[in-house]
């Protein structure tokens, strides 16, 4: 077993990230004792779980990091460090508000970080799944795909692996109440990956714009789907998806409007929250959850 702490650099709010991460229930999620499992696949083809505790505040943020798997520490520290955004100030963000519209948002929710899913094949998976469906469907359907095809670690679930799902065949997955066109892009979206036509590290390295039109061309996944992954599997900190309804529906509340605004002005004013509008979706999200 070894353990390592790390500061973060400014506010962070880690108990808000887990009320959210506990929203999917593959996750292993301690809300009391303030902790998650995080699963990771090495490179060499280990895999182990990660547990990381918050031991500060939002105010001082501190983190220990865990793990019986006495192999490759620095690597798996770094992969924790960015998966969390550990050394993103998030007052900056705070401070940037400040003369926006959004600027009580921010006040009432300070410190609201990007999280970002554990690992990219599973969040575009995930985000596959999960694209024109509700939440508590939407999160049915994710857990049955792995519990059934993936694996369970020490409490901690992995997504099945690209090579898994591309032998499957489409009626493995109607069985679980896939339509048949979600389970033909689950599974031809992982057999492009193991025949090398679709790179998601290389993917990692290109631009927002790159991407969308890269990622956009296959099929199944659409303009929602592309910005859902760059936001959660990359954490890209300026993507604003502005069709959305909870988005539509937190402006609202906040712009005090009886009626949610249209499209087109939403996008006119998030051209003043650049270049961190992912953190006005997230906070606008955050802003009607409870």
């Amino acid at each position: 077993m070894w353990k390592e702490y790390y500061h973060a650099a400014g506010l962070y709010d880690f108990d808000y990230s887990l009320q959210r991460l506990n929203m999917d229930p593959l996750i292993n999620v301690n809300l009391r004792e303030r902790w998650v499992d995080v699963p990771v696949r090495l490179e060499n083809g280990d895999q182990c779980v990660v547990r990381v505790k918050g031991e500060g505040t939002t105010e001082k943020p501190v983190f220990s990091v865990m793990s019986d798997y006495d192999e490759e520490q620095d690597v798996i520290f770094e992969h924790i460090r960015n998966l969390f955004q550990w050394d993103r100030d998030l007052q900056d963000v705070v401070d940037f508000f400040e003369d926006t519209r959004l600027a009580r948002l921010f006040l009432v929710y300070p410190g609201t970080p990007i999280v970002r899913d554990f690992a990219l094949y599973d969040s575009l998976m995930k985000v596959i799944i999960h694209q024109q469906l509700n939440m508590k469907f939407a999160y049915t359907l994710s857990t049955r795909f792995v519990q059934k095809f993936g694996e369970k670690m020490d409490g901690a679930w992995f997504y099945p692996t690209p090579e898994t799902v591309a032998q499957l065949d489409y009626q493995d997955l109607t069985d679980l109440q896939f339509s048949q066109r979600k389970a033909e892009y689950v599974i031809d979206t992982s057999r492009a990956i193991v025949n090398g036509e679709l790179d998601l590290p290389g993917m990692a390295k290109k631009t927002n714009q790159e991407v969308m039109k890269s990622l956009g061309k296959v099929r199944g996944v659409g303009p929602w789907t592309v910005q859902n992954w760059l936001l959660f599997a990359l954490g890209r900190e300026d993507l604003f998806p502005a069709a959305d309804i909870g988005i539509q529906n937190a402006l609202k509340h906040a712009w005090k409007r009886e009626e949610k605004p249209k499209k087109a002005e939403i996008e006119a004013a998030a051209e003043d929250w650049s270049p961190y509008r992912s953190y006005a979706a997230l906070t606008l999200w955050r802003s009607i959850e409870g």
